[in-house]
């Protein structure tokens, strides 16, 4: 798989050499795209493709406001949009490491050669759909100036978790607009598109509200309801949303991997537009193809499982190589996998993303409780007010009536709710972030998924959940317009995201935030445990407490969730393509026994022996975790002390991947990265320097080598 980018391009080829332009195909628009292509250039000086005109200054400063905050412009949304999602993927503090380890002045070699790092070029997007206009997968392709056709690369920039077509900017998009690549972007149908039932309005591609009726297929979402079943609806249940991760009904993480692909085909395709020759006969003909360009699947979380899904569903070799970190990726075949850490077997590997999370919303806000979770009872004020400190108190109570644990003191229940935890596949390095991690992902996560891959409606508000701002009593309150005109800058696609949260529909005395919520069969304030006990079942197909099979609708509603989980499972068979994975350690939100570990573990038993397993690798880095954000957050107390940003090794896996596609360059054995955590006082940690993030080592020491002996992954502790 190796290639030169001067020889996969040569110069015959790409210098107009007649005969060979007119051996190539003409250039075809990809029957997936609907509607026109939308074509803007940026000068890299007023606007960029990676910064939005901010540069380096401006993404180190607060979000520019909106001239007018009640109908920003559509320039002003993507130049927002950019800064919010460049930040939340990063520490966006010099002492964390921005501008100095990464950042749009940081050059492709880490140098700071590149000022306020403006990138000039062209951006084009266009919808991905099947021609009904309910699918509307946006994508899009960035061209930077520097985009050399006789040495053509293209980096594919799959958007992590919910977020909207900008949500990799600072990750793999940074990374390939600084090598000269087209990157090639998808929000993969889990984009930020909302839809307010109440007032009918829903979001634009560019990012403006617009009436559902008016805007028609043109709508990032709008669900799939009459307007008698809305009207019912708001007049049951009024001001809620409905956002199109949760509520598409189309289950799109089943085709993340083609969504992928077709960002690769949409960037050929806008790539021979421009670059292409054109034949004596007048006809543009596709002389950029996969045999000579280069192409590296990346990006970060749920676009890194993307990427891996890619290279799964890839039949045609549109991808030469993967670098990814943290993928969300649920192997299948986990009764086939074995992990030990250290010589000791991991007990629970491999399950997918719904049933830890579903799992962990049972247990996971008692366990951060536990003096072990960092502080005991004594939880972090600044986002667990002390109502949220009663709600997990009241839980390891109810969780302990009901028989689901055994202790009798509260110390007892959260210890033993954190045993539960580490018994079902979390590290103890990952036992600090349980009190962040429920507090502001934990039950949105479990609330999106259960809907979105059993494909629920928004009308069936499942497991008694739904979506709506709230005020500070937890009360369900109309949508606020200006947080709202500014949704597709600054929301991520999953509750709670500007302004709007979950909402407990059954709480006592009428729907209530779901962390001030009381549930009707406890008759306490415990995060809406009903509306957990739910959504676990629908996962295991039983009743959490009884233990008896469901029966009758819940039985209905789980096969749809449990035929769902089997949809999005994959291979992990990337066909021979060199492959470098990356995760923390640390990770909370994707546990690595269930993700990283697991599918590397899965690929290298099935390719035993053979090249296939020789060139796919996995690097494990202490002290790393998934929220590499939080770490700038001085709210998140202790995290800049504890943790190193995950997205240096990003950047380190990538170089390390185009070395050996260009250079012939062997990739870095599998292994554990020790860092150095950077100490000192919570909130004002010392700089990060090289000494705590030491390199991804070509020669590890043998106690660091990450080994497959006798169908078993062992990693060293």
């Amino acid at each position: 798989m190796t290639r030169s980018l001067t020889c996969v391009a040569t110069a015959a080829l790409l210098a107009g050499a007649p005969l060979l332009a007119q051996a190539a195909p003409p250039n075809v628009r990809p029957a997936f795209l609907r509607g026109p292509i939308a074509e803007a250039v940026y000068d890299g000086v007023s606007d960029d493709l990676l910064t939005a005109g901010l540069g380096k200054t401006g993404l180190l400063g607060a979000a520019p406001a909106f001239v007018n905050p009640l109908a920003p412009t559509p320039a002003e949304l993507r130049r927002n949009a950019i800064h919010t999602n460049y930040r939340a993927l990063v520490d966006y503090t010099v002492a964390g490491g921005f501008t100095v380890f990464y950042g749009p002045n940081i050059d492709a070699h880490g140098h700071d050669t590149l000022g306020e790092g403006k990138v000039p070029g062209r951006e084009y997007i266009a919808w991905d759909d099947d021609g009904s206009g309910r699918q509307n997968v946006t994508l899009m392709v960035q061209v930077p100036d520097s985009f050399n056709p006789a040495a053509p690369c293209i980096v594919t920039a799959t958007s992590s978790g919910s977020r909207g077509i900008y949500g990799a900017i600072g990750t793999a998009g940074d990374w390939g607009l600084k090598r000269g690549c087209a990157v090639a972007y998808a929000d993969k149908g889990s984009g930020n598109g909302v839809h307010d039932l109440m007032a009918d309005l829903v979001t634009a591609r560019n990012g403006t509200l617009a009436d559902a009726d008016a805007l028609g297929t043109e709508a990032q979402f709008r669900a799939d309801v009459s307007d008698e079943q809305r009207a019912a609806f708001n007049a049951a249940t009024p001001h809620r949303v409905a956002y199109k991760h949760a509520h598409s009904q189309q289950h799109p993480e089943k085709d993340w991997g083609r969504h992928t692909l077709d960002a690769v085909r949409f960037a050929f395709y806008v790539l021979n537009e421009r670059f292409g020759k054109v034949d004596g006969k007048g006809v543009r003909r596709a002389t950029l193809h996969a045999k000579n360009t280069l192409v590296i699947a990346s990006s970060v979380s749920n676009g890194a499982g993307a990427a891996l899904a890619a290279a799964e569903a890839d039949t045609e070799g549109l991808i030469d190589g993967v670098a990814v970190t943290e993928p969300h990726v649920q192997p299948r075949g986990a009764k086939d996998i074995v992990i030990r850490q250290g010589g000791r077997p991991q007990a629970a590997v491999g399950k997918p993303l719904v049933d830890y999370f579903t799992f962990a919303n049972l247990y996971q806000p008692c366990a951060a409780l536990s003096a072990a979770a960092g502080g005991g009872l004594a939880v972090h004020a600044a986002f667990w007010p002390p109502a949220y400190t009663a709600s997990a108190q009241n839980r390891c109570a109810a969780l302990a009536a009901k028989g689901l644990l055994q202790g009798a003191t509260l110390a007892e229940q959260a210890d033993e709710a954190l045993a539960k935890m580490q018994a079902y596949g979390w590290l103890p390095e990952a036992n600090f972030l349980h009190q962040s991690h429920f507090r502001f992902a934990t039950n949105a996560i479990a609330v999106t998924y259960t809907n979105t891959i059993g494909r629920f409606s928004v009308l069936d508000n499942l497991c008694g959940f739904s979506m709506a701002n709230t005020d500070a009593l937890g009360n369900v309150v109309p949508q606020l317009a200006a947080l709202q005109a500014g949704l597709f800058s600054t929301g991520n696609g999953v509750p709670p995201t500007t302004g709007v949260n979950i909402v407990y529909n059954d709480s006592v005395g009428g729907a209530r935030l779901d962390f001030l919520a009381t549930s009707p069969s406890t008759a306490l304030a415990d995060f809406a445990l009903d509306g957990a006990l739910c959504q676990r079942a629908l996962v295991t197909g039983r009743d959490v407490v009884t233990g008896q099979r469901l029966t009758g609708t819940m039985k209905a509603m789980s096969d749809r969730v449990r035929a769902g989980v089997k949809e999005a499972q994959l291979g992990a068979r990337v066909h021979g393509k060199p492959t470098l994975v990356v995760a923390g350690r640390s990770d909370a939100l994707l546990p690595i026994n269930h993700a990283s570990r697991a599918w590397f573990a899965k690929n290298q038993a099935d390719a035993a022996g053979s090249d296939k397993a020789a060139n796919v690798r996995y690097i494990e880095v202490t002290n790393g975790q998934h929220f590499d954000s939080f770490i700038a957050l001085g709210l998140f107390l202790g995290y800049d002390t504890r943790y190193i940003p995950l997205h240096v090794y990003f950047n380190r896996a990538m170089d390390a991947m185009w070395d050996h596609l260009t250079q012939g360059t062997p990739l870095p054995p599998s292994q554990v990265v020790r860092t150095v955590p950077r100490g000192g006082v919570a909130g004002a940690a010392p700089a990060l320097t090289a000494a705590n993030v030491p390199p991804i080592a070509m020669a590890p020491a043998a106690g660091d080598l990450i080994t497959v002996s006798g169908g078993a992954l062992e990693i060293p502790d």
